[in-house]
C-alpha cells in the first residue's frame, strides 16, 4: 500500500474518531447548559443616570459595569461594519460557528502548543460573555459552540449583533458601545465617524492594552488594522481608509470628578440608596431627574472659587477701609424655588475632592442677624407695626451669669427708631428689647412654625442668632417669606424612571400655609429696605428683592439671605475651624456674591412684585419711658420660663392689645 493511501486511511480514521470524540464532548458540554431563551429576559447590569433639570448628566452610577443599552438603529453603521469585518467576516452566512475559522485557529494552536487563537464568531463571544467564564479550555469551547448554534436558531442576526455590541467590554469599566463612545469621545454611539469606529473596534482585542488614553500609538495601530480589513473586504475604498486614518482623533477629557455638582449629586445618591437597594441603584439602569439647574450651579461654583481666591489676594473696601487678606477659606451657596421647594443650586464648599463636607446641609453654624426677621415677624404677630417706635438706648439685663448689656455692631445708639429702620440697620438692642417684650418662647415658637427643625434655646439673645442651624433650614424659612407664608418641603428629585421609561417615583410638592400672608407681606416690605438703604445695599439688584445680612461675633460667620418671588438664595463665608475673618460681614462679600449670582440667574426671568401688605397701621407708635421702666428692670429671658407680660382682662384686652399697651400712640 502506498504511503499516500496509508495517510489517507489514517486521516479518515482520525477524522471519524475526532468527530465521534467531539460529538461525545458536545454531549457532555451540553449537559446543564443554560436555556438560550433566557437571553430574552436577560437584564444586563446598566448604569443609573442622574440628570439635572437642564439635561446635563450629573453622574452615571455603576459598580462592576458601566453600561447603557441602546437599540441597533442608534449605533453608527461604521461600528457595525467594522466589527463584522474585523471580528467575524462570515457573520451573516454562518449558523453560530465558523468551521473555516475553527480550522485556522486549530492550526495556530498546534504550532503555538497552546490556545493561542480562539476562532470564535460574534455569536460564540456573546454566548461566552452571557453564560460562560473566560478561561480557555476544550469543554468551554465546545459549550460555547453549542450555545452559539442555539442562539442562532432563536434570534436574528440583527438581534445578535445588537446584544453583542451592548454586552462587550471596551476598557476603563465601559461596557457596551454607548458607554465606550461616551467614555472615549464624549458622544453618542450613533454619532461615531469611521475613524472613531475603527479605533473602538480595533481595541476589542485588548481594551485596556489598546486604550487611547493609555497608549495612543497602539490604539492607532489597531485602528489601521480595522481599516485595512474593511478595505480588503471592499467595505470601504482605499481612499476612504486613508482619509479615516489621517483624520485627527479628538478624545474626551478623562473624567476627574466622579460626579458633576458633587455636593448635590452625592446627596441624591444617598437618597436613592435609602429608597432602593444599593444593588438596584448601581445596576438597574434607572434615570433620575433632579431639580438642579446646572448652569446656575456652575455660576455658584465659579463665584465661590473666585471669591475665596480674592479673599486671599485682593483688596476690599470694608467700612471705608482698604482690607487685605480677608482670612476666609470656605464658602457655600444654595438656591431654591420658594413656590415648589425645588433645590436649584447646592455648592457646599470650595472643593469636594479636597473635602466632602457639605456646608449647605451638614454644617450647623450660628446665623447671626440673619435670624432677626423671625423676631420681627413675631413682633408683627403680636401687634407691632413697621412704624412702631422703640428706643435704641443702652440697657442691661440681670442674668445668672451676671449683667448682660447688649451692644450694637457700631457700638453706637440711635435713640428713637422705627421697627422698619431697626431691621434695615440690623440694630441689636432693638431686636433684643422686642424679644424681651414678647417672650423668647414666642420667638422660638414662630421659628419652628416657619420650618426651623433644630432645637432653639429661649434666651433673650435669640435675635443675635446664637443657636446653630443649617443653611438649608434657614433658606427654607426665607422661602416662607418669599412665598407669602407658605412652607414648602425642599425637593431634589423630580422623578425616577426604570430602564424602560416606566415611572418608579414622582415627587409631590408638599406645601402648607404656616403664617398669616398679610403679616408675611408686611415683613417682606420691611426687608426690602435692607437692600435699598440698610446693611445689604451691596446686594441691590434692578428688581424688587428683599433679604437680610448676618454676621456672628468675632467675624466667624458672614451670611446673606435674599430673595425675589421666584428664587431664594443663601450665601455663607467663613472657616471650618471657626477662625475669625478680617472684618467680613454679611453685607460685604456674601452680599456681593449674592448679587452676582442673582443677576445671572434672573436674566430673562420676568420681574414680579411682592404682594402688598394691607391693614397694618403706619402711624408712629413709641414705647413710653414709664411703660418700659428703668433699664435695670428688664428681666433676662435666661432666668425665667415665661416673659412677664401684663395679663389682659378677658373683657377688654386681646393678645395684641397686651403688647400694644407698651406703646404711646402718636397722631
Amino acid at each position: 500500500m502506498s504511503l499516500f493511501k496509508r495517510v489517507l486511511i489514517w486521516g479518515a480514521l482520525g477524522l471519524v474518531c475526532s468527530s465521534v470524540s467531539l460529538a461525545a464532548l458536545a454531549g457532555v458540554a451540553s449537559h446543564g447548559l443554560p436555556n438560550v431563551e433566557a437571553i430574552s429576559t436577560f437584564v444586563p447590569a446598566q448604569s443609573t443616570k442622574i440628570l439635572s433639570e437642564d439635561g446635563i448628566v450629573l453622574a452615571e452610577l455603576h459598580q462592576e459595569e458601566n453600561r447603557e443599552v441602546i437599540p441597533l438603529d442608534q449605533i453608527s453603521p461604521y461600528v457595525k461594519k467594522a466589527v463584522v469585518a474585523l471580528e467575524d467576516t462570515d457573520f451573516y452566512s454562518h449558523h453560530g460557528v465558523n468551521p473555516k475559522a475553527i480550522a485556522r485557529a486549530v492550526i495556530h494552536d498546534i504550532f503555538a502548543m497552546r490556545f493561542a487563537e480562539g476562532g470564535s464568531t460574534l455569536t460564540q463571544q456573546l454566548a461566552r460573555n452571557l453564560f460562560l467564564n473566560q478561561k480557555k479550555h476544550m469543554t468551554r469551547k465546545v459549550a460555547e459552540a453549542v450555545l452559539a448554534i442555539q442562539i442562532e436558531k432563536k434570534y436574528t442576526k440583527s438581534e445578535i449583533l445588537e446584544m453583542y455590541l451592548n454586552q462587550v467590554y471596551w476598557g476603563h469599566n465601559a461596557y457596551g458601545i454607548e458607554s465606550a463612545s461616551q467614555q472615549y469621545f464624549g458622544k453618542h454611539a450613533r454619532e461615531l465617524n469611521l475613524a472613531e469606529s475603527a479605533m473602538l473596534v480595533g481595541m476589542l482585542q485588548g481594551p485596556e492594552i489598546y486604550s487611547p488614553f493609555r497608549n495612543f500609538g497602539a490604539s492607532k495601530g489597531r485602528q489601521k488594522v480595522a481599516l485595512d480589513r474593511m478595505q480588503k473586504l471592499k467595505v470601504i475604498t482605499p481612499e476612504t481608509a486613508k482619509r479615516a486614518y489621517l483624520q485627527p482623533i479628538v478624545l474626551a477629557p478623562k473624567k476627574i470628578f466622579r460626579y458633576k455638582a458633587p455636593y448635590f449629586t452625592s446627596q441624591i445618591v444617598s437618597q436613592l440608596i435609602s429608597m432602593y437597594s444599593e444593588k438596584d441603584v448601581y445596576t438597574s439602569g434607572m434615570k433620575v431627574y433632579t431639580t438642579l439647574n446646572y448652569k446656575w450651579q456652575m455660576k455658584a461654583m465659579q463665584l465661590i472659587t473666585d471669591y475665596v481666591q480674592k479673599g486671599k489676594s485682593s483688596t476690599f473696601m470694608i467700612e471705608d477701609e482698604a482690607v487685605n487678606h480677608l482670612n476666609f477659606s470656605q464658602a457655600a451657596m444654595m438656591a431654591i424655588d420658594p413656590n415648589t421647594g425645588y433645590i436649584k443650586v447646592m455648592q457646599g464648599g470650595v472643593d469636594f475632592q479636597e473635602n466632602e463636607y457639605n456646608r449647605c446641609t451638614q454644617a450647623k453654624r450660628q446665623p447671626g442677624s440673619a435670624f432677626k426677621p423671625i423676631v420681627y415677624l413675631t413682633a408683627l404677630e403680636k401687634g407691632f407695626t413697621p412704624a412702631s417706635i422703640v428706643e435704641d438706648t443702652p440697657i442691661s439685663f440681670n442674668t445668672p451669669q451676671g449683667v448682660y448689656a447688649p451692644q450694637n455692631y457700631t457700638k453706637k445708639f440711635l435713640g428713637s427708631i422705627t421697627l422698619r429702620k431697626a431691621l434695615e440697620k440690623s440694630i441689636n438692642v432693638v431686636a433684643i428689647k422686642l424679644t424681651h417684650l414678647m417672650g423668647p418662647q414666642n420667638v422660638v415658637r414662630v421659628a419652628h412654625q416657619l420650618g426651623v427643625k433644630s432645637p432653639l434655646s429661649p434666651f433673650i439673645s435669640l435675635p443675635l442668632g446664637i443657636n446653630d442651624m443649617t443653611m438649608q433650614e434657614l433658606i427654607s424659612v426665607y422661602g416662607v417669606f418669599a412665598s407669602n407664608g407658605k412652607y414648602v418641603e425642599p425637593i431634589s428629585i423630580l422623578k425616577i424612571e426604570d430602564r424602560n421609561g416606566e415611572v418608579l417615583f414622582k415627587s409631590t410638592i408638599k406645601d402648607k400655609q404656616v403664617f398669616d400672608s398679610n403679616l408675611i407681606s408686611t415683613l417682606v416690605d420691611m426687608m426690602r429696605g435692607v437692600l435699598i438703604s440698610g446693611t445689604g445695599t451691596a446686594a441691590r439688584i434692578d428688581r424688587p428683592a428683599a433679604g437680610k445680612t448676618g454676621t456672628t461675633s468675632d467675624y466667624k460667620d458672614a451670611w446673606f439671605f435674599g430673595f425675589v418671588p421666584q428664587l431664594v438664595c443663601a450665601v455663607w463665608v467663613g472657616n471650618d475651624n471657626n477662625a475669625s475673618m478680617n472684618k467680613v460681614t454679611g453685607g460685604t462679600v456674601p452680599a456681593m456674591m449674592w448679587k452676582e449670582f442673582m443677576t445671572e440667574a434672573l436674566a430673562g426671568m420676568p420681574v414680579e412684585e411682592f404682594p402688598k401688605p394691607g391693614g397694618i397701621s403706619l402711624k408712629k407708635e413709641e414705647v413710653s419711658p414709664e411703660q418700659t421702666g428703668p433699664k435695670q428692670n428688664w428681666e433676662s429671658a435666661s432666668s425665667r420660663t415665661e416673659s412677664k407680660i401684663p395679663t389682659p382682662s378677658r373683657k377688654e384686652k386681646t393678645d395684641e392689645d397686651r403688647i400694644l399697651d407698651f406703646f404711646k400712640k402718636q397722631p
